[in-house]
């Protein structure tokens, strides 16, 4: 019996492979770079004191920011806390800070500085801190979905609308096609808004966000919705689906909600009879659909406030907010779990940690300006555009 030999194939590996097996850097990704200098260990037991010595030496020239899926010893050092576009207009807020540190992940960086002055500097701890939700949508791709709209004859029916959650090369994409940006509390007014002024919607990078929102606040059919994908010729979609559509829905969506299951819902209930089930609108739709609850990460918070005594919930968001909760509401006798059996934190938020924090801080303390966040101006002043739209929504 003979081996039939397999021939060698010229292969040669994309771009996209080089960068994924880590070998090329792509300098326009939300992913950033390592920031360079010496962080100190997370093991040093001066840490913390050293962060606050920093912070107290800068005084009223530091404004530090953290979102709520940051890390326990991060949100400690936060003068306010909230999601991205709360901690952007809480940034615009005091013009008096000189120095911005932003406990988030790039895209977020990049709102505070188109919101804030031009005297303010955006500083981000650690400038691999991105999102793959926002690496999700590139503006080439984005331009070459726009061409397939033209193409099919649709692109002056098609109003864009781009979750907070993207870069600000896509917020100036939004702006410069009429559209707004919308956030995870307000996308129903902004689809509402969307709508008259056109025909259809481009949603983008969250799938999810856009399709509960039209599915089940909005009451269209998932039959409503196609999906672009950005990796296919034409996104994968004919000229008819596109003419068909309301809602042209972007291959996107968070890698920490898009984990969470129907299984996830079906099993807590079988653990904890009696478990109020709250998610995140990123979500899956059937895990929406199955949820006793439904709100951005502020709602999640203020259902949780609100919450009886006693009462028992399971929370479809990232984990560090959900057991930052858990303890907070645990002597109120407020029975608080995470949604999933699988431990799934925010894998780049958790970039920004406290040896970042403290070199940062130390590094500014010592007039060393480092990791500053800076959209240029033509960027800056279409994905302000769209931001104001959203600012006037009803």
């Amino acid at each position: 019996m003979t081996t039939a030999q397999t021939p060698e194939l010229d292969v040669q590996p994309t771009p996209l492979a080089l960068l994924l097996l880590g070998r090329e850097a792509d300098p326009k990704s939300e992913r950033g770079v390592e920031c360079p200098g010496d962080l100190p260990s997370p093991s040093d037991p001066d840490l913390v004191e050293r962060a606050r010595a920093a912070k107290e030496k800068l005084g009223d020239k530091v404004f530090v920011l953290g979102h709520h899926y940051q890390r326990d010893e991060v949100i400690q050092f936060a003068d306010v806390t909230g999601d991205s576009f709360k901690l952007a207009r809480d940034a615009a807020a005091r013009p008096e800070a000189e120095y911005i540190v932003f406990c988030g992940v790039h895209f977020m960086a990049e709102s505070a500085d188109i919101l804030t002055s031009d005297d303010q500097k955006v500083v981000l701890p650690d400038l691999a801190a991105g999102c793959s939700m926002a690496d999700m949508a590139t503006a080439e791709q984005v331009a070459e979905c726009w061409d397939v709209l033209t193409e099919a004859g649709v692109a002056d029916q098609v109003v864009p609308v781009s979750y907070m959650n993207s870069s600000a090369d896509i917020k100036a994409f939004t702006g410069r096609h009429g559209g707004t940006i919308c956030t995870s509390s307000n996308a129903r007014r902004a689809l509402d808004w969307a709508f008259e002024q056109g025909e259809k919607v481009l949603f983008l990078p969250d799938q999810h966000l856009g399709r509960n929102t039209a599915v089940r606040d909005m009451g269209m059919s998932l039959d409503d919705c196609v999906l672009y994908n950005p990796h296919k010729p034409n996104g994968g979609l004919t000229a008819e689906e596109l003419r068909a559509a309301k809602m042209i829905l972007w291959r996107g969506h968070c890698s920490v909600h898009g984990r969470f299951g129907l299984d996830s819902v079906n099993d807590v209930r079988a653990r904890i009879p009696g478990v109020n089930v709250l998610v995140h609108p990123e979500c899956r739709h059937e895990v929406v659909a199955a949820a006793d609850q439904v709100g951005s990460t502020e709602y999640i918070i203020k259902a949780l406030e609100a919450a009886p005594a006693g009462s028992k919930w399971a929370i479809g968001t990232e984990l560090n907010l959900v057991r930052r909760l858990a303890n907070r509401f645990a002597p109120e006798g407020k029975e608080i779990v995470f949604l999933d059996r699988t431990v799934c934190f925010c894998s780049t938020m958790n970039r920004i940690d406290l040896p970042h924090l403290v070199w940062t801080l130390e590094s500014l303390a010592e007039g060393n300006l480092v990791n500053r966040i800076e959209v240029d101006k033509e960027t800056e002043a279409f994905a302000k555009l769209a931001l104001e739209r959203m600012l006037a929504l009803p």
